[in-house]
């Protein structure tokens, strides 16, 4: 099974993908990137990365609601996350958010954990240190000082490693016209909501299973992050992949493989 479907949060609407056939649930929460390039119809261009899941899971995919207030908070987003697995009939998963995804996450295991059977929190922090605020600060800027392949190549550089940029790097033109929005209100409202992040009071409440996945050379959300994160949640346990960044998840083959272990546990 591979669908495109939305489903109702609020006064408004949130697209989602799914893909698999299995009675488990596994709640996929992506990065700032879904502020450019939402999952609306990409069930099948998704789905491939997952495919290991498809007989014992079912894989939801979501995007933030597709109207987005002035000052949407982290919390807020969760919340509203809440909302739409309510909606959709799911009472239960295992949530494995990237990035902000995974800052999601942590307000989602924490003030709605029954929802959360277990935690994949992936190249994300705890709050937004000084790098990632370095980072999103100038990502904010570029909207409005530079080209959309600018912001992409930046983008790649802090989140990718020398070797994988330089192997892809002829593909960014075509990657910057396929992401680029009509307006940059969504990305900006998704990246301030990144930079007012402080869920450290939030973690000792996160009961369920957590696994935390960073790399040791990530760019955007710093090399102290994943322990933060471990310190902070009493049930979780860590994979610190060598040499890797932020972009870990697309850069080592065994990332997916790795996931399903732990899921399946």
């Amino acid at each position: 099974m591979k669908k495109n479907g939305q489903v109702k949060v609020g006064n408004t609407d949130m697209y989602y993908a799914a893909f698999g056939e299995g009675e488990k649930i596994l709640v996929v929460l992506p990065g700032l990137s879904d502020g450019l390039w939402t999952v609306k119809g990409k069930a099948w261009l998704l789905a491939g990365s997952y495919k290991h899941f498809f007989k014992d899971y079912t894989v939801y995919m979501f995007s933030r609601k597709n109207d987005l207030p002035d000052n949407y908070s982290i919390k807020e987003m969760a919340d509203d996350q809440a909302e739409a697995m309510k909606n959709l009939g799911i009472t239960k998963a295992i949530v494995l958010g990237v990035s902000q995804g995974g800052m999601i996450s942590q307000y989602l295991a924490a003030n709605h954990s029954k929802l959360v059977e277990k935690l994949i929190l992936v190249v994300t922090a705890p709050y937004a240190n000084e790098t990632i605020k370095t980072v999103v600060s100038k990502w904010i800027d570029m909207t409005s000082t530079s080209t959309h392949t600018e912001l992409m190549l930046d983008t790649a550089e802090k989140v990718y490693t020398k070797a994988f940029n330089e192997k892809n790097k002829k593909y960014l033109p075509a990657l910057a016209r396929f992401t680029k929005p009509a307006t940059y209100d969504r990305f900006l409202k998704n990246a301030y909501a990144i930079l007012e992040f402080d869920a450290r009071e939030e973690l000792s409440k996160i009961k369920c299973p957590t696994y935390i996945m960073a790399g040791n050379c990530d760019n955007t959300v710093g090399n102290d992050a994943p322990y933060e994160l471990k310190a902070g949640i009493a049930n979780s346990e860590m994979l610190i992949f060598e040499g890797l960044g932020h972009g870990l998840f697309e850069e080592d083959k065994s990332f997916y493989d790795k996931v399903l272990e732990y899921c399946n546990r």
